[in-house]
């Protein structure tokens, strides 16, 4: 790698906002927050409106799409076409 050209990685913690969850971990971003980690060490803070502990994949309560219905919505607002070309 050439030496001066990559950003400073370093240790970042990220907060979810909705969830108040917090991890440490390495990265580029920087911020002007600081925040006491466990340890006792000062990392910056880099807060976050999603991550996995709000995300509703993650969690389990994601929305379940009815393709049936939406099948169906389709049907009646365009008509059902029939064999022949005829609606």
């Amino acid at each position: 790698m050439k030496p001066g050209i990559h950003p400073d990685y370093h240790p970042v913690v990220f907060k979810d906002t909705s969830t108040g969850d917090a991890f440490l971990t390495r990265s580029t971003a920087t911020s002007d927050k600081t925040i006491e980690w466990a340890d006792g060490c000062r990392y910056p803070l880099v807060t976050v409106d999603i991550s996995s502990w709000s995300h509703p994949f993650w969690t389990g309560n994601q929305r379940i799409m009815d393709s049936a219905g939406q099948v169906e919505k389709f049907h009646r607002r365009y008509g059902r076409r029939t064999p022949g070309g005829a609606r």
